[in-house]
This record gives C-alpha cells, sequence and structure tokens, in this order.
C-alpha cells in the first residue's frame, strides 16, 4: 500500500444508519429555505416519501419533487427539471434514489448556478466554483455518487454517457439510510453492488503517479494513493463478505448496511483514485447494448483484472489476502490469481452474466468498442498496464469467447 501520497475529496457531512432519513429535515434546515427534490415516479409514490415531506414541513421548508427522473439520465430530463422549477429557485437540491437520481441534482444544481449549455463542463475541473449545496439520499448501494466529484448524463450528440467532474459537484451533505436499500430488487442489487467492487478495486490497483504537490489540483483522478487505498480495501472487505447475501435476503439490515457501507467507501476510494478499464470499456459497450453500467463493469472487471496481472499483482495479491482466499506464503501471483478467480465466482452466484455475449455483443462490435473505449481518457490513463486500441479489442475478445 502506497504511504507517501494521500487525497480525499469527500462531503462535508456524511451520516451513515438505518433511520438517518430523519435527518434530512434538519440537514436542509442548515443550508436554505426552498428545497427541491430530485426522484423518480416509483420513490415519490411511496410512503417514505411521505416521511421525508413530513419532516422537511416540520422544519418550515418550502419543498418541490421532481419525480421524473429517468435511467441513464438523459440530457432532456436535465433540462426539463431546470426549466420547471428555475422560478421556485431552490436553495437546496435533495437527490433520493439511485445513481441517476443522485446525478440529476447535481448537474440540476449546476444548471441552476451558472449557464449553460452543460457540455461546456464535460471533463475535469470545469465547472468554475461551487454549486447549490445538495443533499444526496441513496436507495440503492452501488454508485457512490452520495461521495464523489462526478456525476454522468446520457448527451443524444455524443455517442456514449460523458461526465463532468468536478468537486464542486460533491453533495454539501450524505445521508445514508440502508433501510432505503430494503426493497431494492436482487437483480439491480447485485449489478449495483458489482458496480461498487469494481470502483474499489479500480481504485485500489490504480496507476501510481509522483506525488507533485499540483497533482490534486489539476486531475480529479490521481490514482493510487494511500487515503483512497484505505477506504477501497475496506470496501472490498465488507462487499466480498456481504454482497451475496444482500442479494439473497433483501431484507437482512445487518448485510444490507454492509453492502452501503462498502458502496460508500468505494465511492470515497474513486473519488480521488479513480477508475479504470472496466468503466472505460463498459461506456461504448453499455451504448451499443443499452445495458445497465454495473451489469456492463460487472461482466468486464474479471478480464481488466486479468489483463492487468502483470503490472497489478501485488495490489491484488493484497486484495486477496484481505478476503481471505489467499495467504502470505503464497507468491503475488498465485494470491492475485486467486482474488479474479474469486471475484468471478461470486459474480457468478448473484446473476452476472460470465461474458459480453450474453448481452448482445458480437465479434463485429469489437473493433469499434476498441476504438470507442479510447474516449474515455482519463480512465484509460488510470489503468495499471497501458492500453490501446488493441489491447482493449484482447481485453473483449476474451470477455466474448470465455465460457
Amino acid at each position: 500500500m502506497r504511504i507517501d501520497y494521500g487525497v480525499t475529496r469527500a462531503p462535508a457531512r456524511l451520516f451513515f444508519g438505518p433511520g438517518q432519513r430523519r435527518a434530512i429535515g434538519r440537514a436542509a434546515a442548515d443550508l436554505g429555505e426552498r428545497v427541491l427534490i430530485c426522484t423518480d415516479k416509483r420513490l415519490a409514490a411511496l410512503p417514505v416519501m411521505e416521511e421525508i415531506l413530513n419532516d422537511l414541513k416540520a422544519h418550515n421548508l418550502q419543498t418541490i419533487v421532481f419525480d421524473a427522473t429517468e435511467p441513464e439520465l438523459p440530457l432532456s430530463g436535465i433540462l426539463e427539471c431546470v426549466a420547471a422549477y428555475r422560478d421556485f429557485d431552490p436553495q437546496v437540491i435533495v437527490g433520493i434514489g439511485g445513481g441517476s437520481c443522485l446525478d440529476l441534482a447535481k448537474l440540476v444544481s449546476l444548471s441552476l448556478t451558472y449557464p449553460g449549455p452543460l457540455s461546456q463542463y464535460y471533463g475535469e475541473f470545469k465547472v468554475p466554483g461551487p454549486v447549490r449545496p445538495l443533499i444526496a439520499v441513496p436507495t440503492t448501494s452501488g454508485t457512490g455518487s452520495e461521495a464523489t466529484p462526478v456525476a454522468v448524463l446520457a448527451d443524444p450528440e455524443r455517442t456514449m454517457k460523458v461526465g463532468i467532474s468536478s468537486p464542486a459537484l460533491i453533495p454539501h451533505t450524505a445521508i445514508c439510510d440502508s433501510e432505503l436499500t430494503t426493497t431494492c430488487p436482487r437483480g439491480l442489487t447485485a449489478i449495483s453492488g458489482a458496480d461498487a467492487l469494481a470502483h474499489a478495486i479500480e481504485a485500489f490497483a490504480a496507476v501510481s503517479r509522483p506525488a507533485d504537490p499540483h497533482l490534486a489540483m489539476e486531475r480529479v483522478f490521481v490514482g493510487k494513493n494511500t487515503l483512497s487505498d484505505n477506504y477501497a480495501l475496506s470496501a472490498i472487505k465488507l462487499l466480498f463478505a456481504n454482497l451475496e447475501r444482500a442479494v439473497e435476503q433483501g431484507d437482512d439490515i445487518e448485510a444490507r448496511s454492509a453492502v452501503m457501507l462498502g458502496a460508500t467507501y468505494a465511492g470515497l476510494a474513486f473519488g480521488s483514485g479513480g477508475t479504470a478499464a472496466a468503466h472505460a470499456i463498459q461506456y461504448p459497450v453499455g451504448a451499443q447494448t443499452h445495458t445497465a453500467h454495473g451489469l456492463g463493469v460487472g461482466i468486464l472487471l474479471p478480464y481488466t483484472m486479468d489483463f492487468n496481472l502483470q503490472d497489478a499483482a501485488a495490489d491484488y495479491a493484497e486484495i486477496a489476502r484481505a478476503i481471505g482466499v489467499a495467504d502470505s506464503r503464497e507468491s503475488d501471483e498465485v494470491a492475485a490469481r486467486a482474488a479474479i478467480a474469486s471475484i468471478r465466482a461470486l459474480f457468478s452466484r448473484i446473476g452476472i452474466p460470465s461474458t459480453l455475449r450474453d448481452i448482445a455483443i458480437t465479434e463485429d462490435h469489437l473493433d469499434s468498442l476498441s476504438a470507442l473505449s479510447m474516449n474515455a481518457a482519463r480512465l484509460i490513463e488510470n489503468n495499471p498496464t497501458p492500453l490501446n486500441p488493441a489491447a482493449i479489442r484482447q481485453i473483449l475478445t476474451r470477455a466474448l469467447q470465455d465460457a
């Protein structure tokens, strides 16, 4: 583990634990008087939303709910929300739901604070300053958006989803209540958890850069560092030990809490460490197949780990020893291979398909997917083993053909 350099980017306040949703009203009252909630129709209709609205009312807050968040967050939905509530002029934006709801809250706050179009902020460090205060309340355990400087959206003018990365987008307050995840369906729990595990593993094994004092001011994602390493390893242990139980026993609050904590730690890890190949390749795979982000990442992660073994064996070996599938007597390579096999087996048990063929990728797609993956430059540059289109095609070929 690297101990000479560390960066953490995190919310000003992070409240974790069953029942913590009851802090939303008081937390919002600290930040303003007019509150816009960004959520989706399913969540808006649940009794828990009425509970949250009553809490906000009890704190004398004017509250409006936007409940039309769509999966994969199309640009049109962001613009619709901004247009509808610009005159309301919310002082606090609350995102309640999965990653799309939290990212919508981030991008609505950005759009209400600075002039459009949003496309001028695509990339890193392009947000000019603070946005309106955000409160993030996740109801799934996966994206880690409650703790990260990233928001991702689907722009119809772009082939793939695009990201805006800036410390200004980190929510002021994150409220992580595992009781909100107990109704998350089995399949969504699995792919969200796979995404979280990939966040942690890719951050832990990211490229290591020289500890230049300006690095964190020039890159949102600085690569492997001691602070993200600690969050990442804690996340990996929690997720590996508890994800299968959370998938199989959705009402197990202990497992749900462990997985939510793991996902939040993973967000804190990649919020400075960054992600790498599995995420870079998923963007065009997701655009091609219209499948969920976590599903593609879950399929790809073991194959990208195989590819990175030559440069990341020591990191993967440390993971293997932390999750108890290898010990110190084994070589790093043997231990690393045990880690990869164990991740692959876990994903199989929770229903993650084993190949890209299972989501309708064919040989004909591989050249274009390889080229398009290179567009995710911040992720490509973060991979421990250098990537080019030929290397990505090698990964994709294995992920297509393996049994």
